[in-house]
């Protein structure tokens, strides 16, 4: 629809009419069948109001949403369609590793492309808004969407959120093509940095840390050309996000120049009362409007609240209509006006659900994103036949493990995944000719002593939980296979239900009676490799010491089996590196590389006291940052400069050789740090900022550039200006976050 025509259309609307694009209502209320992942109460919204609301959420489908924008546009009066919007986090019918698995392939490109092709489900779907990419800062293990993050890293998460929004949109552009769906950034702002790991908890930092570590991955969505920011749950500086004026108006709005739609979290308006920031629903309404809220996700605060507040004057009808008109340019952009299903067709979503390109490509994922952590004496990959890959010798294989035949192991935000296709590593090993194993489950994922609510859930009889009789059975045959067989695979992890929005944790060890699973094998099997399942960096000192192989697979996706498969038979190596740090303890969370010194800092040797350290445990973490083994092996030479004064709008190069000492062809993930030895302000140890991956054959020597700019080395200092200052900084290329920074140069 031309602007003009736009225009006229909202000079034409009721006051009713307006504050209904504003509202958003889940599907139920609409008569569609959705998923409600918020506080479910009593919406209270007149039917006037109703006729008129401007969204829905998690109502997917192309018959479904065909049926419900039609039975919609037939009663209103403005024909203004619907939007519907989806939590669509990394995949949909099908689905792809979690976003903090995705965070380990430090190839944002690919990233883009797995977004690209959930696009391509959703919209045949007839899904126009995804919340998704999560652009949130996360160092707190504890803390249960862990999984929807992409780590701890900011330099990392800046390039993934631009990328996954470009992704997402590709093609949203481009007239009458009905390719692409809107990317909503969120949560704004610094979610990830909640208290205690606790969700929906306060969040409370320097305005200098906000903006220099937790700001830029959602101003990279919003530079990427994001069409919707979501405000977060917590607070920011004493002030509930979505009541924040500085935040979303001077920061989001003035200084970055988003224009798009800003909306809140689930029922984040009401929840300005439970914050104690507003009296009543009245004040609640006022503080978001002033804000620059546009769309209410489901409550009644807008819908009761804003004709009274436009009346009386608190709120001006300019405001109002501003917010109108984002939502309808938002819709024209989707080009509603024109096709208000927007090429949702059932024979659409048979062409492109789970198509073998996005199962090729979920399995390619799989593989880069998979972290292996151990591989003792080189025994990984084995051959079929359970002996070491390229040797001769037979074995017998027992798999073992809650998560060795388990469908539901996507993930607890896979809303919409299709889990009857996913392919279970049992389910992979039948399908691999030659090989032959017997397996069990062994013991259940989790008890309730694990998760409070689990009783409860199995009372609803939405969790079944094994009898006494079953639980004997299964540990029985655990433990003759383990005694019979040559190689154990432990499938092992973290039940689903534990990690998520509301997932937070206290223990970060394995659940369940899986630790004396691993604990029993181990006394009775050759070999163990544990094959770990995960949406959080978890406590792995005795998975560590027990294991020969350890294999991080995250919650994998719909070809995780296949992937877990041919990575531990040698079809293809793991490649993931972490993208966060994994704990030594509970105790050392929250924990990331990119820390400051401390003015007594602990060089990890000296047995004095009086040093930043703990008594019982070291500094560091079991796995840093960056790590990951692969079946190859190289070796890093030292940095080479090309000079030793960086000079303002010139470029100073680095490079190191890197050699595959391995006697197999590999990917190698080299990175780039470096460190501001002195400034204004405290600077981390160090910093990521370059990453590149080489591929090598067997003795291959490649030499990796990384070009540094002023650019690379700004940060907010002293007086919070933006800006490098001149001074000495340190070089490091290596492996992983641990590596040394070898070389020196001035910045003049």
């Amino acid at each position: 629809m031309e602007e003009q025509k736009l225009r006229t259309l909202l000079e034409s609307m009721t006051l009713t009419e307006k504050i209904g694009q504003l509202i958003q209502v889940p599907g139920n209320m609409l008569n569609a069948r959705g998923q409600e992942l918020g506080v479910r109460e009593d919406l209270g919204i007149s039917e006037e109001i109703l006729r008129n609301v401007g969204s829905t959420l998690n109502v997917t489908g192309a018959a479904q949403i065909r049926r419900v924008q039609e039975a919609y546009l037939r009663q209103s009066r403005t024909k203004i369609p619907l939007l519907f919007m989806a939590d669509i986090i990394y995949g949909f019918r099908t689905v792809y590793p979690i976003p903090l698995a995705l965070g380990c392939s430090f190839e944002p490109e690919l990233l883009k492309r797995l977004c690209r092709a959930t696009s391509e489900e959703s919209v045949a779907a007839g899904v126009h808004v995804t919340f998704s990419p999560m652009g949130d800062l996360v160092r707190d293990a504890r803390w249960g969407r862990c999984l929807e993050s992409t780590g701890e890293d900011p330099f990392l998460n800046t390039e993934y959120v631009k990328a996954m929004v470009e992704g997402f949109q590709e093609g949203l552009s481009q007239e009458g093509a009905c390719r692409g769906m809107a990317s909503c950034v969120k949560h704004f702002a610094a979610y990830g940095a909640a208290e205690g790991g606790r969700d929906y908890n306060t969040v409370d930092m320097s305005e200098r840390r906000l903006r220099q570590e937790y700001l830029p991955s959602y101003r990279a969505g919003v530079e990427a050309g994001c069409e919707m920011v979501m405000t977060s749950f917590n607070t920011v500086d004493g002030i509930p996000a979505t009541g924040n004026c500085w935040l979303m108006r001077q920061v989001l709005r003035e200084e970055w120049g988003f224009d798009g739609v800003l909306i809140t979290d689930y029922a984040a308006i009401a929840e300005l009362m439970a914050h104690g920031v507003a009296a009543d629903k009245k004040e609640a309404a006022r503080m978001a409007m002033e804000a620059g809220v546009d769309i209410d996700m489901c409550t009644d605060c807008y819908a009761s609240q804003l004709e009274g507040l436009i009346r009386e004057g608190t709120i001006r009808q300019e405001q109002l209509d501003a917010a109108v008109w984002r939502v309808l340019c938002l819709k024209n952009r989707l080009g509603l006006f024109e096709d208000p299903f927007r090429g949702a067709r059932e024979e659409a979503e048979k062409q492109v659900f789970l198509k073998e390109s996005f199962r090729s490509l979920a399995r390619e994922a799989a593989v880069k994103f998979s972290v292996l952590l151990e591989n003792k004496e080189g025994l990984l990959p084995l051959a079929p036949t359970g002996g070491k890959s390229g040797e001769a010798r037979t074995g017998r294989i027992a798999l073992i493990g809650p998560f060795a035949d388990r469908k539901d192991a996507l993930g607890l935000w896979a809303l919409h995944g299709d889990r009857e296709a996913v392919v279970t590593i049992r389910e992979a090993f039948s399908e691999t000719e030659g090989l032959e194993f017997a397996w069990c489950e062994g013991c259940e994922t989790i008890l309730p002593e694990d998760y409070t609510d689990l009783p409860a859930l199995a009372a609803q009889g939405e969790r079944k939980l094994w009898s006494r009789e079953e639980r004997n059975r299964q540990w029985e045959q655990a433990m003759e296979l383990s005694g019979t067989a040559d190689l154990v695979v432990l499938a092992l992890g973290e039940d689903t239900i534990q990690g998520g929005e509301g997932g937070s944790r206290t223990r970060l060890s394995l659940p369940g009676d899986q630790m004396k699973l691993l604990r029993e094998v181990r006394k009775r099997a050759r070999k163990v490799v544990v094959v770990l399942f995960a949406g959080r960096p978890l406590v792995l000192d005795e998975v560590k010491e027990l294991a020969d192989a350890l294999l991080l697979v995250w919650y994998p996706g719909t070809e995780g089996g296949s992937a877990i498969r041919d990575m531990l038979f040698g079809i293809c190596e793991p490649q993931g590196r972490l993208s966060m740090s994994m704990p030594r303890s509970l105790g050392q969370v929250p924990l990331y590389y990119n820390a400051f010194s401390t003015g007594r800092p602990y060089d990890g040797h000296t047995p004095v006291r009086f040093f930043s350290r703990y008594e019982d445990c070291p500094n560091t973490p079991l796995y840093p940052f960056g790590y990951g083994l692969s079946y190859h092996s190289a070796s890093y030479g030292p940095v080479q400069l090309d000079g030793t004064v960086l000079k303002r709008g010139e470029t100073l190069m680095a490079s190191a050789r890197v050699t595959n000492t391995g006697d197999r062809a590999g990917s190698e993930t080299v990175q780039l740090y470096l460190q501001d030895v002195t400034g204004s302000v405290v600077r981390p140890v160090k910093e990521l900022k370059g990453t590149q991956k080489l591929w090598l054959q067997p003795g291959e020597t490649k030499q990796v550039c990384f070009a540094i700019t002023e650019e690379m080395l700004r940060f907010y200092g002293k007086d919070m200006s933006y800006q490098a200052e001149p001074g000495l900084f340190r070089v490091g290329i290596c492996a992983d976050s641990s590596g040394r920074l070898e070389g020196e140069f001035v910045l003049e």
